[in-house]
């Protein structure tokens, strides 16, 4: 369940002016649902492809035009790009050292075992219905924004979503755990 997000115009108007207090508000906001879409999109790089992002808004922000929502898309269409990027990066030269990131401690207390296992359900569905899903339903985007991000039309994102939602509802491993969850609630 997506914890409610604080007001963060103030944060976004200061961070836009430079204040680095309203920058650091909000990534502690908007860090852990990122996050959380580039490890199904990015996989192991997830935490470069993070950095690369907020570098890229650090850059960008005195240009940025729009409200909140505006730039939670905007932060999850650089986000989508900076994954795109590191799975080039990847295909393009050998891996060197695959296991040379870590989750940070931060992000371990946030996400607990659950989390990481739903997150690694989601990242079996087919790459256009994990990204609907993230994004919509993980992220809290809207449709529109969405398929700004993934270029496609509304009506696909909401396809890819349902079909994703769908898929995850018979998922043996998600059977399994419900199962699992049911029997020992009796």
């Amino acid at each position: 369940m997506r914890r409610p997000t604080p007001d963060l115009g103030p944060a976004l108007a200061a961070a836009r002016d430079g204040d680095p207090h309203g920058f650091a508000q909000l990534w502690r906001a908007l860090q852990p649902a990122l996050l959380r879409y580039l490890r199904v999109v990015a996989g192991d790089h997830a935490e470069d492809a993070a950095s690369e992002t907020w570098l890229q808004v650090i850059r960008d922000l005195d240009r940025f035009r729009g409200d909140l929502g505006a730039f939670r898309g905007w932060l999850f269409r650089i986000a989508r790009h900076r994954a795109l990027d590191e799975h080039r990066r990847r295909h393009a030269t050998p891996a060197e050292d695959a296991d040379r990131t870590s989750p940070d401690a931060a992000t371990v207390a946030i996400e607990g075992e659950g989390t990481d296992w739903a997150l690694q359900v989601i990242a079996t569905l087919p790459s256009d219905q994990a990204e609907a899903v993230m994004l919509r339903i993980v992220a809290g985007l809207d449709v529109a924004t969405t398929a700004q991000i993934l270029g496609k039309r509304p009506g696909a994102v909401r396809v890819a979503t349902m079909h994703g939602l769908r898929r995850l509802a018979t998922h043996p491993q998600v059977c399994d755990r419900t199962a699992r969850e049911a029997a020992a609630e009796v």
